[in-house]
């Protein structure tokens, strides 16, 4: 049946404003997959711009001291993160993921997110009382079968004091339950050396320069280890998200997965956290050198909060590209920012300092990786209680 002109062009339009509203929903203002924690924006308290993802401190009425939600440090001086220019010859080394022409559909989003979400884990370190420090809650994320979880070196810091007293227990599930206790892989000596004051400080700044580290699954919550002999063992595989080779794009569709915490109350902490899971996507791209990819910025959205440190940032092909390590956290969470280091930046920077690709520490057994790591533990320690009160 042949339409009129003026009905064509009427379709035509309807189907424009269509298109546009799809576009719109991926591309535009990140929305938000768990609604659980996307609560109505409440004032930090003492936050500044530039501060470690993990949250304040919260009483913990059973356990008798505060747990501070890791704060993801503020980019403190963003000037210090140059724009990378992709257009020059020496970018032309640089490969980048570059995302597929047409946008991701729902199904696609919600599968990485699925997988984002099963890979995800709340870390909660506390302190004795009276020691000055800060108990913390931030985020992790699996990134290999053996149970190996990538967050930040400002959250590791606190495995360092197990000799003082310092205890922190693996997280994970919808809420999050205590499940699996962990043990330092590598954690940045660089960031350490660098920041070695930041455990007392109520207001941590940083970029997120060297700001990772691994952590090794070493018992079950209840004892249980991989070679059993207790009342629960680990899985023979966990649920992980492979470390990213490429950094994104600017435009890249991104889903982003943390346990931001910085709402909640501590005894919500313990029984009524759970993951937010935000599609958006790469706003900007930043550098620490010349023209490598090393930070995204990915703007404003529910996990622009404390408690995201170490949460997780997954491109549409359910590959890591980057984990959380800075952010605002004032004001409404739409109009904050959240900045996250790329995978391979810490593939570049790991490589830097040890000489070895990661890929070889993470093909190692968990068990000789820590006895590996071990070693360093006491000098590193060192660094950090000469700054304790």
């Amino acid at each position: 049946m042949n339409m009129s002109p003026r009905l064509a062009l009427y379709l035509g339009i309807v189907a424009a404003l269509a298109l546009g509203v799809l576009i719109a929903i991926f591309f535009g203002s990140a929305s938000v997959f768990s609604p659980s924690t996307d609560v109505a924006p409440i004032a930090s308290s003492s936050m500044s711009i530039a501060q470690n993802n993990s949250e304040p401190l919260v009483v913990i009425p059973d356990a008798a001291q505060t747990i501070a939600t890791t704060t993801a440090p503020t980019p403190a001086t963003p000037t210090s993160k140059k724009n990378v220019v992709l257009s020059t010859p020496a970018a032309a080394s640089v490969t980048v993921f570059a995302p597929a022409s047409s946008p991701p559909s729902q199904q696609e989003f919600e599968a990485s997110a699925a997988v984002l979400r099963a890979a995800l884990v709340n870390i909660i370190c506390y302190v004795p009382p009276g020691s000055g420090l800060r108990s913390i809650s931030g985020s992790g994320v699996i990134i290999d079968a053996k149970g190996i979880i990538l967050t930040n070196a400002h959250i590791a810091q606190y495995f360092l004091l197990a000799d003082h007293g310092v205890s922190c227990v693996i997280r994970s599930g919808n809420p999050a339950t205590n499940k699996y206790t962990a043990a330092l892989m590598y954690i940045s000596p660089p960031w350490i050396r660098a920041n070695s004051g930041v455990l007392t400080e109520t207001m941590p700044g940083g970029t997120g320069e060297h700001d990772f580290a691994l952590l090794a699954i070493t018992k079950s919550a209840g004892g249980g280890s991989a070679s059993g002999g207790s009342t629960t063992v680990l899985p023979s595989s966990f649920p992980y998200v492979a470390l990213a080779i490429a950094p994104p794009l600017p435009g890249t569709p991104v889903v982003i997965a943390s346990y931001g915490a910085q709402f909640l109350e501590s005894n919500q902490i313990q029984s009524n956290l759970f993951p937010t899971v935000v599609f958006g996507s790469v706003k900007d791209v930043f550098t620490f050198a010349v023209n490598t990819v090393d930070v995204l910025a990915l703007g404003g959205s529910a996990a622009a909060q404390e408690g995201s440190s170490g949460g997780g940032v997954v491109a549409t092909n359910n590959t890591l590209v980057g984990t959380i390590t800075t952010s605002t956290v004032t004001g409404a969470t739409a109009t904050r920012s959240l900045s996250a280091i790329t995978a391979s930046y810490i593939r570049a920077d790991y490589a830097g300092d040890t000489g070895q690709p990661i890929d070889l520490l993470l093909a190692q057994s968990p068990a000789a990786a820590v006895a590996n790591f071990a070693p360093q533990i006491p000098a590193l320690e060192s660094i950090l209680t000469a700054q304790l009160p």
